[in-house]
């Protein structure tokens, strides 16, 4: 039954985030669907979480600042934490068996505060006793079941694309980490034209994070619209360290339809928008930095 459960739980996600994207609302997590009368929810008091239905956990969590380290290796694979610090406790021995039988699991990574990153399948590769921990990677059905049926296995293969997927769920949990955080600064809305459509907004960085001084900091991002993200992107207006909205001489001079004149122009001399607490003000002198640019670039 565990393996029903887990392939509709999967199945599940993928309607979900095909609606919602990949960061879903902790009520819909703790919610979940109903399996042949059983609830099967992916959270709950316990890190490392198995609906009662199940004989095996269905999900395992990492909150930052939380009570477990958990973390990413140099080669890319992450360390989770033990429950507790006994190896043989019973959800330890739980996620053990799941490491010999290759079970999958979802991974759920707390962005803010009520909103997880949810990433499948990953599965434990190994363990670390001393280190109070077991080592994840993410990876893909198609793989694993073609492995199965077809009884060929190559380590080597195996580690190099697993590395390389759960690198990008790393490089996601900083984007969406980022992007959280700048949108609930805003409040959800462009801090230029105030739309609150959220799948239309984008977190906007000041200094690029390629950049030095690009860090995933909400003092270094915008809450912008994806037309004012890719305007403020290519320097057809800029943000002056006082917070206000300049747009390029070339465009006010520009005559064009509706979508120029109300969507561009009339923003010029405009305040931006900003975040309640100072603290989440546009840092000035990153703005400085990219407002130069800007006037470089007319």
């Amino acid at each position: 039954m565990d393996d029903a459960i887990r392939a509709a739980a999967f199945k599940w996600l993928k309607e979900k985030t095909e609606i919602f994207g990949d960061v879903l609302d902790y009520r819909i997590l703790r919610e979940g669907f109903i399996y042949q009368g059983n609830r099967i929810s992916f959270l709950g008091p316990q890190g490392i979480w198995k609906p009662q239905a199940m004989e095996l956990p269905i999900s395992i969590t990492s909150i930052p600042d939380g009570p477990y380290a958990d973390s990413f290796t140099k080669d890319g694979f992450l360390n989770y934490k033990y429950m507790g610090t006994n190896p043989n406790h019973p959800v330890n021995t739980r996620l053990r068996e799941m490491w010999k039988r290759q079970i999958p699991l979802v991974y759920l990574y707390r962005v803010v505060e009520g909103k997880y990153l949810a990433v499948w399948p990953i599965f434990i590769i190994n363990e670390n006793q001393e280190n109070l921990s077991f080592l994840v990677a993410k990876d893909e059905m198609e793989y694993i079941q073609e492995r199965k049926e077809n009884f060929v296995a190559d380590e080597t293969e195996d580690n190099s694309r697993r590395s390389y997927l759960t690198v990008s769920v790393k490089q996601r949990v900083h984007q969406r980490s980022f992007r959280e955080k700048i949108l609930r600064a805003y409040r959800s809305q462009c801090a230029l034209c105030r739309l609150k459509h959220v799948e239309l907004l984008d977190a906007a960085h000041i200094i690029p994070d390629s950049k030095e001084g690009g860090e995933p900091i909400v003092s270094n991002g915008l809450s912008l619209c994806k037309i004012h993200h890719a305007a403020f992107d290519k320097h057809i207006l800029g943000i002056t360290p006082d917070y206000t909205i300049k747009i390029r001489e070339d465009i006010l001079q520009e005559i064009d339809g509706p979508m120029l004149k109300y969507g561009l122009q009339s923003l010029e001399n405009n305040k931006i928008i900003l975040p309640n607490r100072t603290i989440d003000h546009p840092d000035r002198d990153k703005l400085d930095q990219r407002y130069r640019e800007f006037l470089d670039a007319s």
